[in-house]
C-alpha cells in the first residue's frame, strides 16, 4: 500500500507545477494563412469556425456568474487619453441605461455571446460589468522587465498597498496593463495577453486577473492587427484604428479576449477545449482573427467602416466611442459569432 500523502501537500504540489497563465494569444495571421487560403479555419466550411473540429467542452468548474468588477492596474507611464479610451471599453461592457445606449451593434450585445456560458448550477456569466478602483505604478516599481510570476506581484502589491489598495473582492477581475516601456516575458514573441488566478502563497488571496501589454513601439503588427500588418502578409493595408492609436485599439480586442475567457474559465477548469487544463483552447481562441462575416486565415472579415476618419470597427461603445473587438465561440450556435454577423 503506497504512503498516504496529504490532499493539502498534493493541492500546493499541483499549483507549484501550474503554468502562470492558461491562455497566451496573438492576434495576427499565422504564417501559412497570409493568403486567406487552405489552411486552418480558412478551409473550414464557415469561415467564422466550424463545430465539426471544435471539441468544446464544460470541465464543471466555476464561471463569473455575480456581479464583475473590472479594477485596471496601470503600470508604467500611461497618457490620460490612453486611460479614457480603455475605460470607454469596460464601461461599454454591460447595456447602458437609454437615452445613451450606443447603436447596433454595441460591445454589450458582443459580451451577449459570453453570457451564454453555464456552470453545473445553470447560473450564467454575469450580465454586470463595471468599471471598478484602479491603481497606477507610473514609476514601475518592479522595474520594466517582468516575469509571468512579477505579474502576480504587480497584482499583489495593488491589493496590499498602504494607501488606497484594491479590494479583495469575490467579484473583482484584475487586469494588469503594462505600457509600451514595459518587456514582459515572452511578450511579442509568444504572447499579447494570457489570464490565470493568483497564487494565495504569493497574492494572500485566489484573485483572477489578466495582464495585457501596449505593443505599439515592440510590435505592433504582432499584437495590434490589423492596425499593423506583418511584412509576411503581402498586399494588405493596415485598417485605421478607431481611436487614432495603433498600441491602445489593438490593446481593447486583446482585453476583450481575455476577459470573455477569464469569465467562462477563471480558474483553469470549466470551458476550453483539448484534455490539457494548463494549455486549454478556450472560447477567444478558437475565432483567433476573426471580427466580421467571412473571417479567416489572414481575413478579418467583414467591417464597419467609420465615415468621416476611415478608421475599421465592428461595435459601438459609450460616449461615441467605437472598437474593433474579435468575435467569441457562441456554444448555442457552434460557431464563432459578434454582433456585426450580416445573418444577424
Amino acid at each position: 500500500m503506497p504512503p498516504m500523502r496529504h490532499p493539502g501537500l498534493l493541492l500546493f504540489a499541483a499549483l507549484l507545477a501550474a503554468p502562470l497563465s492558461v491562455a497566451a494569444w496573438r492576434p495576427w495571421p499565422p504564417r501559412n494563412e497570409t493568403s486567406g487560403g487552405a489552411a486552418g479555419l480558412a478551409a473550414s466550411k464557415k469561415f467564422e469556425g466550424s463545430s465539426e473540429f471544435v471539441k468544446l467542452q464544460y470541465h464543471m468548474g466555476p464561471v463569473l456568474a455575480t456581479a464583475i468588477t473590472v479594477h485596471p492596474i496601470w503600470y508604467g507611464p500611461w497618457p490620460a487619453s490612453q486611460k479614457r479610451t480603455i475605460r470607454a471599453f469596460l464601461r461599454s461592457l454591460s447595456p447602458p441605461s437609454p437615452p445613451s445606449a450606443p447603436s447596433s451593434p454595441t460591445v454589450s450585445s458582443w459580451w451577449r455571446t459570453v453570457r451564454l456560458y453555464t456552470d453545473q448550477t445553470t447560473a450564467n456569466v454575469s450580465a454586470t460589468v463595471t468599471l471598478g478602483a484602479e491603481k497606477s505604478d507610473a514609476r514601475m516599481s518592479r522595474g520594466a522587465r517582468l516575469s509571468r510570476l512579477d505579474i502576480q506581484a504587480v497584482v499583489r502589491d495593488a491589493v496590499s498597498a498602504r494607501t488606497r489598495p484594491l479590494p479583495a473582492d469575490s467579484g473583482g477581475v484584475y487586469l494588469v496593463l503594462t505600457s509600451p516601456e514595459v518587456a514582459v516575458e515572452n511578450f511579442c514573441g509568444q504572447v499579447c495577453g494570457f489570464h490565470y488566478f493568483t497564487f494565495p502563497s504569493v497574492v494572500g488571496y485566489t484573485l483572477p486577473y489578466a495582464w495585457v501589454g501596449n505593443s505599439a513601439t515592440r510590435c505592433p503588427e504582432v499584437c495590434a492587427y490589423p492596425f499593423a500588418i506583418p511584412a509576411y502578409v503581402h498586399g494588405r493595408k493596415p485598417e485605421a484604428p478607431p481611436n487614432g492609436d495603433v498600441g491602445v485599439d489593438g490593446m481593447v480586442s486583446v482585453i476583450a479576449h481575455e476577459l470573455a475567457e477569464l469569465a467562462s474559465n477563471p480558474l483553469a477548469n470549466a470551458w476550453y477545449a483539448g484534455t490539457d487544463p494548463s494549455f486549454p483552447t478556450e472560447i477567444a481562441d478558437l475565432c483567433e482573427g476573426i471580427y466580421g462575416t467571412g473571417g479567416g486565415g489572414a481575413y478579418t472579415g467583414q467591417l464597419l467602416t467609420d465615415e468621416r476618419s476611415g478608421a475599421a470597427y465592428n461595435v459601438n461603445g459609450v460616449g461615441g466611442r467605437r472598437f474593433l473587438v474579435q468575435w467569441v465561440w457562441n456554444p448555442v450556435l457552434s460557431y464563432c459569432s459578434g454582433p456585426n454577423a450580416l445573418d444577424q
